[in-house]
């Protein structure tokens, strides 16, 4: 069950991704075709391959991540606080510090990483292109040969389906259903490659992407039938301590 999970062994993620290239015409021809093929099943027989690239960023193979915001919880003397930083930048430097973070910080079996749809976004997306980079995977990113119980993710989405395969919920659904303050995000997920490219704003990127991070942790609470956080208890910070 949710809660007997302390929260502070708890890392709450969310990444923000984009098509790998700004536009369909400076990828290699090899990769064109390899594009196209793979967009198929998704496009419209009107809708051609390069009109279709605008949402390359959903696949690891095609997109790469330009931020990864993380939020964790801290208690001193019963005084609840939760911390939010991001690491961005270069996609490699930004893995690195992120694989860093996990090795140093949150290496502990009793450790896991939370997402909203994570199991089938976050968590493998990173873990290809770390793959893609040459990066050893960390072990909570690591899956291979171990079994279900033995993976250290949690998964908002999930808990909310209660079994039911079928069923997808955005974050900004359960966030209004559990009667969770709405963030005021001035851009959602499919403006991101627009506002990265075009207007060449990786900060309303970030702080679209924590966010996200600070809303997953308040579903999380509410899943646990814990008191929310209030503003004065979130705090933005450049590292963990």
């Amino acid at each position: 069950m949710a809660d007997k999970i302390h929260l502070e062994n708890i890392l709450f993620l969310d990444i923000e991704t984009v098509p790998e290239k700004s536009s369909f015409d400076q990828l290699d021809k090899t990769t064109q075709e390899l594009w196209a093929h793979k967009s198929q099943y998704q496009r419209k027989d009107e809708v051609s391959a390069e009109e279709f690239y605008d949402r390359a960023g959903i696949w690891a193979e095609f997109g790469k991540i330009i931020c990864i915001s993380v939020g964790y919880f801290t208690f001193q003397k019963e005084v609840r606080s939760f911390r939010i930083t991001t690491f961005h930048g270069d996609e490699i430097k930004l893995l690195q510090d992120f694989k860093d973070l996990l090795e140093e910080h949150f290496n502990h079996v009793k450790h896991v990483l939370c997402a909203h749809n994570g199991k089938e976004f976050d968590f493998p997306y990173i873990a290809r292109r770390m793959i893609i980079h040459g990066i050893a995977l960390p072990n909570k990113l690591d899956l291979f040969g171990k079994k279900p119980w033995e993976i250290p993710h949690i998964d908002t989405m999930e808990l909310w389906k209660f079994g039911d395969y079928k069923h997808y919920t955005s974050l900004k659904l359960m966030a209004h259903v559990l009667g969770i303050p709405s963030p005021k995000e001035d851009i959602d997920g499919s403006m991101v490659r627009a506002v990265y490219y075009d207007d060449n704003d990786l900060n309303r990127i970030i702080k679209y992407c924590e966010l996200d991070v600070l809303t997953t942790a308040q579903v999380y609470l509410r899943l646990r039938n814990e008191s929310l956080l209030e503003d004065i208890e979130v705090k933005k910070v450049t590292k963990l301590s």
